[in-house]
């Protein structure tokens, strides 16, 4: 017994069945977290290793190059690139997509302690950093504070992030701004002369005696006694009376030499918020979490947080990531209603019967509900792309069983009995409404394959729409005609109301079907003409693709805004942060669509991981900007980000290199403004750098590019000691020696750990402040040989002033240096074409290579993989369609529905000015499957016309008039769910309108021609085919007429 059969005969078991699964959905929703993305299995992983006080050069020759030569032998590496700069390297490892990221972390952990013992003996062990979308914080915090600054770092971690830090979900909580504590011992360099002690001497002793040493146990009597010499501090101030030597028979205590200072770190980052001094919390979540669940316990928390706060720390929010995907979400699940209510609405005209509307209707929840199962069986969250097939499917989800529907009607119509009406009408169209659901899946599941970010991003998509679209099918052959055979009754007799409002849809419907037969009969008869026409709409819209842009993904509206400036290099802190005083109050006072503004300046401490991972220093300032929801202001954020880059470059001439950032991050993949990155490889600084100078004129004279900056900042001045290899063998010295001398005395040494509370401060000797502030303090740190003598820096070489690069990047074992533009208000496609005619005409030097990346990489790669994934998908429909036709001519006359629906989008692109992107691009592949259908059901009811004796003629005319409603049915229900895509405001609405403007230009203008174009070739290949039947025949008669004699 078939499906339909055995659903209309049994109704109670097919409700219960669907039943079950609308509820086991229902449950699946309840539990799924949600989230703005898919969990993006990461391809790359970060290398960092801290070597204190080193320069870029000396990073990039004994630490970056070691670890590079090591780890380039990693399996499926697809780039490795690198930044050396001051303190720190930091190696990035790109892989190709598709391989276990935890395989991959423990091959680059086991070559990394392999290269470990050749790295300096200062430098800190390498920390793997795994990439993920977890590592996006989930909420920025801010922290104002006056009085209690000083103690801001203690009273933060014990009162704020240890309690965060515990709720469940929340991965890490990091203090960024608030300076630790640090015990400073300034020494006084003429002092500890004059006593003959060192810096080294001093560390070692505080060392020494900053200790608990456990003495072992012993018996007294009946009892044993455990032995322990307590000697850590209790108070800072108890090691100034430290004994450090003795002089003449005199004991030296520290306070003879030195000055103990229970204070702050030196050269740390400061965060200002509101222009007021104070901290951020960045708390990022565990792997798979809820966001917007650990959002909301962190914003629950902050009141009681916030009592147990000295009165003058305040906290406050900059940024809340779940904000922007609740707006998002629920932008998307208006869209899915409205497309709901769209839907209803057609049917309900087109059928003009409540009961076979919500016969359909019915179908919708079954099959979206049922697609949360997937969901939640698989661990996926409900984020951006799963509430988008949601959208997509609703239009398609209800073809079959508008077609199911149709057909079962006419049955009754005709006096058949409802349940037999329902089994014989699913039975006509079963094979035509299985054919056409699984060229919906060639469509679709084939985006589960697509690799690289595309593929992140959409493989969701493909599932979750093949999933929809088999069950919707499933209802279509099951719960549909048992509803059909339970609700449905020929019913004659209508009320006054139905007539009244029905009678004017009937008459219009049915003028609708007559114009397009007589329509139909016109270019049937007029064949040449009717293709001619066709084709040359089609070879117009190719010439309109060249005025269509490209671009990678929209830019969306998320109501962040990042700002990255620097001010000339080796500007004190104090300047650079005194010029972003003065421009974050100018914006305060000027934009009033700003929520929140903070930024940091200065140096990040080695320990503070978060902020070592982006550029740090004196002259680097960091801004995060949080505007009003984009609904709720008249400008946006592109406006407001452009009018920002004007000010800075009008008043504000301190700032050598500023960024504005639309979306908080630069080129960042999906929704940050697009940016152009031209790579120029060579190894000479000077070379690369007029070249890399060259090219951001060439950029800046290009219509529709911002924000050019050179990735290498300008020359860092420093102080170099040149040592006299010769005079440090003579007393018995080498460099290394020589060179920690230095360092002690100018960075510091630590000798020890101070405890309280619990918690650990170092203990740092150095020279004091005023004894390390010119050249000749420098030149006069004494070196002790091993003898004991001492011996001026001066004596042993010389101080001398040179420039060096702040920060070396590599990529692929090569130097580079990259010059990248924001692109701004015209296509990438355009900027990069007039950029690269200009490259030629540049006189580069050899040796130097110019490489393109950055956005424009992306969407290459992008757009070729969609491309190959569209030549595999039509190759699916055709194969699927030449079996259930048993024909290699059908397939091809309705594959040619597609040419109109690539016009379609083509014009509507253009009329719309819109670009061609990754998501239009995704609107372009699915309309293969919708459009293909509206086909397939044409010519299936020719095909049937054939079998029962009609001419082709009359065979085309009367199958299309009869398949037109049905036809104008399922296209319009998809069009109307795709209107609320293409018109959204919402948050992340941006990104999604140009897949559904896509598809509603796409599969408006196919149907169209689709309707008079299809039939006109059917007749041209069936009147061939006739024709060549008869020749046969004649061919055959004549030989039996014939005979050859033998």
């Amino acid at each position: 017994m078939s499906l339909y059969g055995a659903a209309v005969k049994r109704p109670i078991m097919t409700t219960l069945c669907f039943v079950t699964v609308i509820i086991l959905g229902l449950f699946s929703l309840a539990k799924l977290p949600i989230d703005l993305y898919p969990d993006i299995d990461t391809n790359t992983l970060m290398v960092i290793t801290m070597y204190p006080g080193a320069s870029a050069e000396d990073i990039e020759q004994n630490v970056t190059k070691p670890l590079e030569n090591t780890l380039n032998s990693v399996e499926h590496l697809k780039h490795i690139t690198s930044d050396s700069r001051e303190n720190t390297s930091v190696i990035t490892l790109e892989f190709e997509y598709g391989y276990d990221i935890d395989v991959l972390t423990n091959d680059v952990r086991d070559k990394l302690d392999m290269v470990e013992s050749s790295l300096p003996d200062d430098s800190e062990n390498p920390i793997i950093f795994k990439f993920s979308t977890d590592m996006i914080p989930i909420c920025l915090l801010s922290v104002e504070a006056k009085e209690s600054m000083a103690g801001l770092y203690k009273i933060l971690d014990d009162q704020v992030a240890n309690p965060l830090a515990r709720v469940d979900g929340v991965g890490s909580v990091s203090i960024s701004g608030a300076p630790k504590r640090e015990i400073h011992i300034y020494c006084d360099p003429n002092r500890l002369e004059s006593y003959n002690l060192s810096v080294e001497s001093i560390a070692n002793v505080i060392g020494a005696e900053n200790r608990n040493v456990p003495g072992g146990a012993f018996d007294i009597g009946s009892n044993t006694y455990a032995l322990r010499v307590q000697g850590e501090f209790d108070e800072a101030s108890q090691m100034e009376n430290i004994p450090v030597g003795n002089y003449n028979g005199k004991v030296i205590y520290l306070r003879d030499v030195a000055r103990v200072d229970d204070s702050l770190e030196e050269r740390t980052q400061q965060t200002y918020i509101g222009g007021k001094e104070g901290a951020m919390i960045i708390i990022q979540k565990q792997s798979g979490a809820n966001s917007v669940q650990i959002s909301e316990k962190v914003m629950e928390m902050l009141p009681r947080l916030q009592k147990n706060l000295p009165s003058d720390v305040k906290l406050g929010v900059i940024v809340d990531t779940s904000d922007n995907i609740r707006n998002t979400i629920a932008s998307l699940e208006e869209t899915v209603l409205y497309a709901l209510l769209f839907v209803m609405i057609v049917v309900f005209v087109f059928l003009g019967r409540w009961r076979a509307t919500m016969i359909i209707i019915i179908t919708i929840p079954v099959s979206l509900i049922a697609s949360f199962i997937y969901l939640f069986a698989t661990g996926n969250t409900l984020n951006i792309v799963s509430l988008s097939a949601l959208s997509i499917s609703i239009g398609m989800v209800v073809d079959d069983a508008i077609v199911v529907l149709e057909n079962v009607t006419t049955h009754i119509e005709r006096g058949a009995d409802p349940k037999q009406a329902a089994v014989h009408g699913t039975n006509e169209v079963a094979i035509s409404v299985i054919a056409s659901t699984l060229t919906l899946i060639a469509v679709f599941f084939p985006l589960t394959l697509v690799t690289g970010m595309t593929g992140v991003l959409f493989r969701q998509l493909g599932w979750m729409v093949t999933i929809m679209m088999i069950i919707s099918t499933t209802c279509a052959l099951s719960l549909t005609p048992m509803l059909c055979s339970q609700w449905l009754r020929l019913n004659n007799r209508h009320s006054k109301l139905y007539t009244l409002f029905f009678t004017p849809i009937e008459k219009g419907l049915d003028s609708f079907d007559n114009g397009y037969a007589r329509l139909l009969q016109w270019v049937v008869t007029h064949r040449t003409i009717t293709i001619c026409a066709c084709l040359a709409t089609f070879v117009a819209s190719i010439f309109l693709l060249k005025q269509v842009g490209t671009e990678f993904f929209p830019t969306q509206d998320n109501a962040r805004i990042g700002v990255n400036l620097e001010t000339p290099i080796g500007t004190r802190v104090e300047i650079s942060q005194d010029a972003t005083r003065r421009l974050d109050s100018l914006w305060r006072a000027k934009y009033p669509e700003i929520i929140v503004s903070s930024y940091t300046v200065g140096p990040a401490s080695s320990d503070n991981t978060f902020a070592s991972l982006s550029d740090n220093g004196s002259h680097i300032i960091s801004m995060n900007i949080r505007l009003s929801d984009p609904g709720d202001r008249k400008r946006g954020i592109k406006e407001i980000a452009d009018l920002m880059r004007k000010d800075i470059d009008n008043e504000f001439p301190e700032f050598k290199k500023a960024q504005v950032n639309v979306g908080g991050g630069r080129g960042q993949g999906m929704g940050g403004q697009s940016t152009v990155d031209f790579e120029i490889y060579g190894y000479d600084f000077e070379e690369t750098d007029s070249v890399a100078q060259q090219l951001k004129r060439i950029l800046q004279g290009i219509n529709g590019t911002a924000d050019i900056t050179i990735s290498r900042s300008d020359y860092q001045p420093e102080y170099q000691v040149d040592f006299d290899r010769e005079k440090l063998a003579l007393y018995g010295l080498n460099l290394q020696t020589a060179a920690y001398y230095l360092r002690n005395r100018i960075n510091g040494s630590i000798a020890s750990r101070f405890r309280e509370d619990g918690e650990e401060y170092d203990i740092k000797v150095m020279y004091d402040k005023e004894h390390r502030t010119s050249l000749s303090d420098i030149e006069n740190i004494m070196v002790y040989t091993p003898s004991g003598a001492g011996v001026r820096i001066k004596e042993l070489g010389k101080v001398v002033e040179r420039f060096t690069p702040p920060t070396i990047e590599r990529k692929d074992r090569e130097r580079l240096i990259t010059v990248s533009a924001v692109v701004d208000g015209v296509p990438m496609s355009e900027v990069v074409t007039e950029a690269e005619m200009k490259i030629d005409e540049m006189n580069i030097p050899s040796g130097i290579n110019i490489g393109l990346s950055g956005s424009y990489e992306d969407q290459q790669d992008s757009f070729s993989d969609l491309l190959m994934l569209g030549v595999l998908i039509i190759l699916l429909v055709y194969i699927v369609m030449a079996a259930q036709f048993e024909s290699l001519t059908y397939p091809g006359i309705i594959m040619t529905s597609l040419l109109f629906a690539f016009s379609g989008v083509f014009l509507i692109l253009w009329m719309t000015g819109h670009t061609l992107n990754v998501m239009s691009m995704i609107g372009a592949i699915m309309l293969i499957g919708i459009v293909v259908k509206n086909g397939i059901v044409l010519i299936d009811y020719i095909t049937l016309n054939r079998e029962r004796g009609m001419s082709i003629r009359n065979a085309v005319v009367l199958g299309g008039k009869s398949r037109l409603r049905p036809v104008v049915m399922t296209t319009l229900t998809t069009i109307l769910g795709m209107v609320p895509m293409a018109v959204g405001s919402g948050q992340g609405a941006e990104m999604w309108r140009p897949m559904g403007t896509a598809v509603i230009g796409g599969l408006t203008f196919s149907t169209i021609l689709t309707l008079l174009f299809v039939p006109v070739l059917y007749c041209v290949f069936a009147g061939n085919g006739v024709k060549n039947t008869r020749r046969k025949l004649r061919k055959e008669i004549a030989a039996k007429a014939h005979p050859v004699e033998n």
